[in-house]
């Protein structure tokens, strides 16, 4: 016997679905959903096993179809166009459904449903795309996915300097010439956008998990992104912090994938490694952008400070990482690096390597001076001339990022006048 689960969404197919799924005698209809939300939240119960849903239900994406899956249960579309329309294949093949019903075949939805699992796994694969070339393999030898390769930023709490290091990081590939995205996924509030002085009318995450939800993403993802001069592309962050239940983790799945595409990819991430609880409704944890930013990251680079308690939250955080990043490569800057703190490079290189293998430790000196004048030009440190903290993040970005470095030798040092943004809204 098989438990169904009804999501009509008002569609006029509803009553007489409903009497034919009654009607056979292998079937029972467990309950009718009002809207998305209800239904991610009752297949939660582990009692359903088939979802019959409307094609065109508002909320209905991806993510959710994801969530069905996760709890055993296959999902059927129905829709009153022909199932064989090339509109509506396409339209089921990005939300994740197989099993499509049409206006015209609705007698036979009990046997479809009572068959799903026979037509989940016969169903004929759709083309692959081809995928662009892989990156070459990061420090510690994983392969990078299709594309450029991915990089998290993450630090521990204390403000120790993550965002200034992704931005900067950013930038310098930029710089390069090496097209880079840089993502705000920052879910306790993002400062990427103020970083780069961009006028942040519309978030770039939000429009991004917007288009991933509709299934076009993948088509429009230039247009969620901010031109920063001719080669670094920014997704800008949360406008509220309270906004980041509007992020699935399969949106920013879309989204990195969609990122590599266009060249090398800077996540700036939130601080809390704590897998908080995801609510009935389905909806996702706050900290599920990190996490998932870490998991899909080719790279980690964290981030501490250089005082006594920055160095104590990096060393915890360094301990309740490797949990989280099993065989990612782990790469550690220590910002803000002054003689008044007593310690040594080889004093902390102890340290850190007490707590942590690492692929590489670096240095940031203190120059707060320049960092006050970076963030009210509102470009990154790499672009305000010669300086030791700018020579200090274009070693961290011939290291994070060997092929930059090969690229850019041969060329005078000297920074191009960066231009303006490529569309609407910086300075």
């Amino acid at each position: 016997m098989l438990c169904v689960l009804v999501l009509a969404a008002g569609e006029p197919w509803e009553a007489p679905a409903l009497a034919d799924l009654e009607a056979h005698p292998g079937l029972v209809v467990l309950k009718r959903c009002v809207d998305v939300d209800d239904l991610v939240a009752s297949v939660t119960s582990g009692q359903a096993d088939v979802a019959v849903v409307a094609l065109d239900a508002p909320g209905l994406d991806p993510s959710a179809v994801s969530h069905l899956r996760r709890h055993a249960v296959r999902p059927v579309a129905v829709t009153g166009a022909r199932s064989d329309d090339l509109d509506v294949r396409e339209h089921a093949h990005r939300l994740g459904v197989a099993a499509v019903v049409g206006g015209g075949e609705l007698a036979s939805l009990p046997e479809v449903v009572a068959s799903v699992e026979e037509v989940l796994d016969t169903r004929p694969r759709q083309p692959d795309l081809e995928p662009l070339p892989a990156a070459p393999a990061g420090p510690g030898g994983r392969q990078a996915g299709p594309g450029g390769r991915v990089v998290a930023v993450w630090g521990p709490a204390g403000a120790p300097g993550r965002t200034t290091v992704a931005t900067n990081l950013a930038g310098e590939l930029a710089r390069r010439r090496v097209p880079v995205v840089l993502a705000d996924l920052d879910p306790y509030g993002g400062a990427v956008a103020q970083q780069l002085g961009i006028l942040d009318e519309v978030s770039g995450l939000l429009s991004a998990a917007r288009l991933a939800g509709a299934g076009h993403l993948a088509d429009r993802f230039p247009s969620t992104c901010r031109g920063v001069g001719e080669h670094l592309a920014v997704v800008t962050g949360l406008p509220r912090a309270d906004r980041w239940r509007e992020v699935r983790p399969a949106h920013v799945e879309q989204l990195l994938e969609a990122a590599r595409g266009l060249g090398e990819v800077v996540l700036d991430t939130g601080f809390s490694l704590e897998e908080d609880a995801a609510d009935l409704g389905g909806r996702p944890a706050r900290n599920s952008l990190t996490l998932g930013a870490l998991e899909q990251a080719d790279e980690v680079v964290v981030v501490g400070g250089a005082a006594p308690v920055g160095l104590t939250r990096l060393a915890r955080g360094l301990v309740d990482l490797r949990d989280r990043v099993d065989g990612t490569p782990v790469r550690v800057v220590v910002n803000r690096m002054r003689s008044s703190i007593g310690w040594s490079e080889k004093d902390i290189a102890g340290m850190v390597e007490g707590f942590s293998r690492v692929a590489g430790l670096h240095f940031l000196p203190d120059d707060p001076a320049l960092v006050d004048r970076s963030l009210v030009a509102g470009r990154p440190v790499v672009d305000l001339g010669e300086s030791s903290l700018a020579r200090s993040l274009a070693a961290l970005a011939d290291a994070v990022f060997p092929a930059s470095a090969e690229a850019s030798h041969g060329r005078a040092h000297a920074r191009p006048t960066v231009r303006r943004s490529l569309r609407g809204g910086r300075r």
